[in-house]
């Protein structure tokens, strides 16, 4: 896959694909539906994303609390896995967000990337204080030579799957059922960090994790798919993790902590990716130290439960 920063400045053979053009913030399975309707539009065309970063909510709000469900990279990965040749990711910045929908389709779409066909969803916005909607986009189509698919909002039983639906589902401490719009385990992706090491002191050993820039799942303990993807130790493993701030220890940056189960190794510096499976119990407090470790044994053991039937 190869990826695209600028849209002035294509070389010829990016030029003529068809793509899907959205945020994919997760790249749930309504993101996924509307990929292969670009797929399938055009077979013979290259299949590209149209996407933005940062996230336009980002742009405007930049100081607002996190809410991105993955980083830009490992929306890389996932792009990448299902197929994409063309991530067409430009920067979201002053000129595009001032760019009025007819120009946007102008010189981005038709004169800039020279898309064939997009696809978008029934609830697409762009352009200036997003005024364009998805049928504007069909007009721009016609008149300037690129085809338009509106892809309906995918839902199951009544309910729309959005990013929107899939942080409620994390913030509640609900990971199946994002799972379930995903059409994957939620991953937080990154690289091991140094962290104070109480972990090995206590006798489970964590890899650290920041999740800054992120949206916080519920605080608390996981059991969780682990997958290292880099190093000596890569491989899938189970595992037991913590997200939170450590109210043990005084701590108030949240992070993500994971104890793989029956691993033994340094991580440090390697990229991990971890799945939340099921959310264990919240985070909290104990009396004493014996009290945390009796507490950190049974959630490895409730854990490994959790997975067998995974």
């Amino acid at each position: 896959m190869r990826i695209i920063a600028d849209y002035r400045s294509l070389q010829p053979q990016d030029r003529g694909a068809t793509a899907a053009i959205g945020n994919f913030d997760g790249v749930h399975i309504g993101h996924r539906s509307v990929i292969d309707m670009a797929r399938n539009a055009c077979p013979d065309a290259p299949l590209g994303v149209l996407t933005f970063d940062p996230h336009p909510r980002e742009y405007f709000a930049p100081h607002a609390p996190p809410f991105r469900l993955m980083s830009p990279h490992a929306r890389q990965s996932r792009l990448r896995k299902i197929g994409v040749d063309l991530l067409f990711e430009l920067p979201f910045d002053a000129a595009l967000a001032n760019m009025s929908p007819e120009d946007f389709a102008r010189e981005v779409i038709s004169r800039g990337l020279g898309l064939r066909h997009v696809v978008v969803g029934e609830n697409f916005r762009f352009g200036h204080q997003r005024r364009g909607r998805a049928e504007d986009m069909v007009r721009f189509g016609a008149a300037m030579d690129f085809g338009v698919t509106v892809a309906p909002l995918l839902g199951d039983s009544g309910k729309t799957v959005s990013s929107s639906a899939i942080r409620r589902a994390l913030a509640e401490g609900r990971p199946r059922d994002a799972a379930e719009m995903l059409g994957h385990w939620h991953r937080i992706e990154g690289p091991v960090i140094t962290g104070a090491r109480r972990g090995r002191e206590l006798g489970f050993p964590t890899a650290n994790m920041s999740i800054d820039g992120l949206l916080p799942p519920a605080f608390g303990v996981y059991a969780v798919l682990v997958d290292v993807c880099d190093g000596p130790h890569k491989g899938s493993y189970l595992g037991a993790a913590s997200i939170g701030v450590r109210p043990m220890f005084g701590e108030n940056r949240p992070n993500l902590e994971t104890f793989l189960l029956d691993f033994s190794g340094d991580l440090y510096g390697a990229t991990l990716s971890v799945g939340l499976v099921e959310y264990l119990r919240p985070e909290q407090t104990f009396d004493s130290l014996d009290a945390l470790i009796a507490r950190m044994e049974h959630d490895c053991t409730q854990a490994r439960a959790v997975l067998a039937r995974t």
